[in-house]
């Protein structure tokens, strides 16, 4: 119970009470806050310029925190804990049919200032004040820029206390990139994790990053510390009446810093995967040959797949496929990765998540000539949210969206004059290296024998001890610690060629972590005027994202990272070899990524897709092949509004992309044969007229659900049918481990960014002999022949509606697909019962376009 150690809600706002008559003052209208010393009288603070048309967001469930605090707000409080999931919730039945009046219904403003009545009124002293609206999002005014950043701080404290205090430690993990330690999964959790010395030094130095950027990395750091005095004055005042459990530790600059490192973790890093395709190559070859092997990674790779989907038609070359020698790639001896690696290995990639998606339409689509915007990120569904509604205005600051409760910024959101968002790009930032080891005395090394081979030198490796975890998940409570290289943390060992080498995992943000807090800074400050302004404040972000940009005239694309540039020699899907000649030669520049403003298309699309043609596909990324979730994204025409846009983005969140894209092409070959049975061709059937409807997993009771329940239950077999006959049983399983089958909706929300859509799609048009761009090496499905291919895919069906049948009756008409509903944890259900039906949408999205640009410096 996000270890609340059993307090419950009544008992909570019975604390909160307490501590309000204690203190002897309300929150509402007056909340003079006099243990600091300040001014009773209100803070007033006009309104900036707003150039933006209609304005709208959402944020599911809802800004409301946990616990409720303030017994005069609780009203508030409470029905802001789902208020804005029960608006998400109605828009998605209306599928592709939203309006104008649904915006206006479904979403609330996201015009600066106040809409509706003022339902609280915190006066922090001359200058500053925090006005709550209905739905309990503060808006916060200060005379200076100090003020801002010390309200969003408070706010912080109020609104996020119980995530703040859990995320502080994990934030320090994110830092480091302990082997084996998922830094969000402990958050959710509620595990702790006390940091060493050692560790709050290394976080402590990248300080000097900011200093380094000048005054206005000075600023940034100026800025941090005022957040952190807004949390600890809130602490001051408030904790001494609030339970342990709920004290949020004092604050520095240091923990904002680690805080970033922990959102980077979670959504801005790619790759990393290297030793896992490398033991998967070195399988394939076993089976396959030293010929047809290698060419069979190729294929499953897609790391420059012409037909994938790209958010630029601009080409911009990255980390593709060698045409040369790669001396420095290293190839591991099959089934050689320590048991420590895997483990490690595994938790990397689970706790990397990337949902999000944006649609702009430029000028050219729209009805009044400005361009529209439909985008937010896809965080993941929790209560309380992990990102909360701020509107900050100040000292130079004016913006409004979300914050990331560890730091002062609004991360996504807009401006007078212009809006932005993030989706994950997952571009490769993260490399494994191989330490020759060398000098060993024991094997695996311990801390005493571990030495490696670095520019013709046996050196040893340096000890980190990172901290202590908390008991949790039945483990007791136990020391961090971990060895590292010049490269990185050491995860385990390998062998090549027989030989002993230790993993080293090289993260280009590791210790550089708060010079992207520059781009929020630029962002926030009313210092991006044109696109051109923001492609420079987007490449301070070092995690790696795409970010969109929209105001009155413009739409424009950037896909941000502290890139590396690998040397020659190597394979940016494999190992290197970390002997010192194979490092990094430095990092991409601006004009380097990704980036466009007015494409000839005039519409941007994105949802995790490939940033552009020539970019190649991170180590762990497997789905940048010709079939994509974006595009589900159809229907641009010109004479558009922002309810046309929002009703494309609302159509597509319900769709089942594997019925859009793959199922036309299976029933292509299919047709060519006769069903094995009636049963197995009205399955069939089902599907297809389930698509003829437009495929929606929406509802689960109408009459085209069975279709659903069908393709849920033949999917991986036709998966396997396809891919089975080259890779055979076990290496299906082993690539199963590394590109999973499907992503099918599930209570998380997000779904159709990974699975085997794309060679399904493709290794079956070139058995129909259709044209295919970048075909594979090999014909997979019937091993090339179109017959036994065919025989393969309805035996799957057939076995799919053999199941149905036994579990749900001989009726097909009577078959359903799983009702999925969307769940917020961590809090169990009893605590928090709210859920929301299944849509495929970003967690915080903004509908929004600009009528007027302000003047630029």
């Amino acid at each position: 119970m996000f270890g609340m150690g059993g307090f419950s809600t009544t008992h909570l706002r019975r604390e909160g009470a307490r501590a309000m008559r204690r203190l002897g003052f309300g929150l509402m209208l007056a909340g003079v806050l006099a243990a600091m010393g300040t001014s009773a009288r209100t803070a007033h603070a006009s309104e900036p310029e707003d150039f933006s048309g209609p304005a709208h967001q959402v944020l599911a469930p809802g800004d409301g925190g946990y616990p409720p605090f303030g017994p005069e707000l609780l009203p508030y409080v409470e029905s802001s804990t789902y208020d804005q999931g029960l608006l998400y919730d109605a828009l998605t039945p209306l599928h592709g049919n939203v309006t104008a009046a649904d915006l206006e219904n479904y979403y609330l403003s996201e015009k600066f200032g106040v809409t509706g009545p003022v339902i609280g009124e915190e006066n922090l002293g001359p200058g500053l004040v925090i006005k709550r609206d209905k739905n309990n999002i503060p808006h916060i005014y200060g005379a200076t820029r100090d003020q801002v950043m010390f309200g969003s701080g408070w706010v912080a404290a109020k609104d996020r206390g119980l995530l703040l205090k859990l995320a502080v430690g994990p934030s320090f993990a994110a830092t480091l990139d302990i082997p084996g330690i998922n830094p969000f999964g402990l958050l959710l959790e509620g595990r702790s994790f006390t940091p060493t010395e050692q560790t709050v030094n290394f976080v402590n130095a990248q300080k000097s990053d900011l200093l380094e950027k000048g005054p206005q990395g000075e600023q940034v750091l100026s800025d941090l510390e005022y957040w952190a005095a807004g949390v600890n004055e809130f602490e001051n005042v408030y904790g001494p009446y609030l339970p342990p459990e709920l004290q949020v530790p004092h604050l520095t600059a240091t923990n904002a810093i680690a805080g970033f490192a922990l959102i980077g973790s979670i959504f801005g890093n790619g790759g990393g995967n290297e030793v896992t395709n490398s033991n998967f190559l070195a399988n394939l070859t076993a089976k396959l040959g030293r010929k047809q092997g290698p060419k069979v990674f190729r294929d499953l790779r897609e790391v420059n797949d012409p037909e994938a989907p790209t958010t630029t038609t601009k080409p911009f070359p990255y980390d593709g496929v060698p045409t040369g020698p790669t001396p420095g790639a290293a190839v591991i001896d099959p089934g050689s990765v320590s048991a420590s690696a895997v483990q490690a290995a595994s938790v990397a990639q689970a706790s990397k998540r990337k949902a999000s998606n944006f649609l702009l339409a430029g000028p050219e689509h729209s009805a009044d000539g400005h361009p529209l915007a439909v985008m937010g990120p896809q965080l993941g569904y929790f209560y309380p949210e992990i990102v909360m509604q701020a509107d900050l205005h100040g000292g130079g600051v004016d913006a409004q969206g979300v914050v990331a409760p560890i730091s002062p910024y609004v991360f996504i959101g807009r401006g007078k004059d212009f809006a932005w968002s993030l989706t994950s790009a997952g571009s490769e930032n993260t490399q494994q290296f191989l330490e020759k080891l060398c000098n060993l005395t024991t094997l695996p090394p311990t801390r005493a024998s571990t030495h490696y081979l670095y520019n013709g030198k046996c050196i040893p490796m340096t000890h980190f001890d990172a901290g202590l975890l908390g008991p949790g998940n039945g483990e007791p409570a136990r020391e961090l610690e971990f060895m590292e290289t010049v490269h990185g943390p050491v995860s385990g060992t390998v062998t090549v060629g027989g030989q002993p080498y230790a993993i080293a995992n090289d993260r280009s943000t590791r210790g550089h972590e708060p010079a992207g807090e520059l781009a929020f800074s630029d962002l926030d400050s009313n210092r991006v005027h044109s696109p051109e302004e923001f492609f420079k404040a987007a490449n301070e972000l070092g995690t790696t994202f795409n970010m969109p940009y929209v105001d009155s005239s413009h739409i424009a694309y950037f896909s941000t990272g502290r890139l590396p540039i690998l040397a020659p020699g190597t394979d940016p899907s494999l190992p290197t070899f970390g002997t010192g000649r194979y490092d990094w030669r430095g990092f991409l520049s601006q004009e380097q990524h990704p980036h466009e403003v007015a494409p000839s298309s005039d519409v941007f699309l994105n949802w995790n897709n490939k940033p552009a043609p020539e970019w190649g596909a991170a180590s762990n990324e497997y789905s940048y092949g010709p079939v994509h979730r974006v595009q589900l994204y159809t229907g641009f025409k010109p004479g558009m509004t922002e309810a046309d846009v929002a009703s494309i983005m609302n159509r597509a969140a319900t769709q089942d992309l594997r019925a859009v894209k793959d199922w036309p092409v299976i029933t292509q070959v299919l047709e060519g044969g006769p069903a094995p049975s009636k049963r197995a061709q009205e399955a069939a059937n089902l599907v297809t007229a389930w698509l003829q409807h437009g495929a929606s997993r929406y509802g689960v009771e109408g009459p085209e659900d069975p279709g659903a329940a069908v393709l849920d239950a033949a999917w991986r077999p036709i998966g396997e049918a396809v891919l089975g006959p080259v890779l055979g049983p076990e290496l299906l399983n082993e690539f199963a481990s590394i590109s999973s089958p499907e992503n099918a909706p599930s209570p998380r929300g997000s779904a159709y960014d990974g699975g085997w859509y794309g060679y399904v799609y493709k290794d079956l048009r070139t058995e129909l002999n259709q044209p295919v761009l970048g075909p594979y090496s090999t014909r997979y499905c019937g091993n090339g022949n179109l017959k036994r291919c065919r025989a393969s895919l309805w035996a799957a069906i057939q076995t799919a509606a053999e199941r149905l049948e036994k579990s749900q009756g001989s009726a097909p008409s009577a078959w359903r697909a799983a009702k999925v509903r969307i769940e917020f944890p961590p809090l169990p259900k009893e605590v928090f019962p709210f859920t929301m039906a299944w849509t495929n949408r970003s967690t915080f999205q903004q509908v929004i376009e600009f009528t007027g640009h302000g003047p630029t410096e």
